[in-house]
């Protein structure tokens, strides 16, 4: 495995990381509307820019492994 594919995943973990814990804050009952709004968007985000990113280091990694 490439330094390049690895990257991609340890960003991908860290924004899933992150989305998740956007997210899990919504659980909490001193949050305002506002926050609701920006938790939500910036959550679900994270989370599926983490998932592309996922997917597109897997296909690269499986392209370099290809002759």
């Amino acid at each position: 495995m490439s330094w390049q594919v690895l990257i991609m995943f340890a960003v991908a973990g860290v924004f899933g990381l992150i989305g998740i814990a956007c997210l899990v804050r919504l659980a909490s009952p001193r949050v305002t509307q506002g926050q609701v709004y920006a938790f939500r968007m910036i959550g679900i985000m994270l989370v599926s820019g983490a998932i592309v990113l996922a997917m597109s280091a897997g296909a690269m990694q499986s392209w370099a492994a290809s002759p």
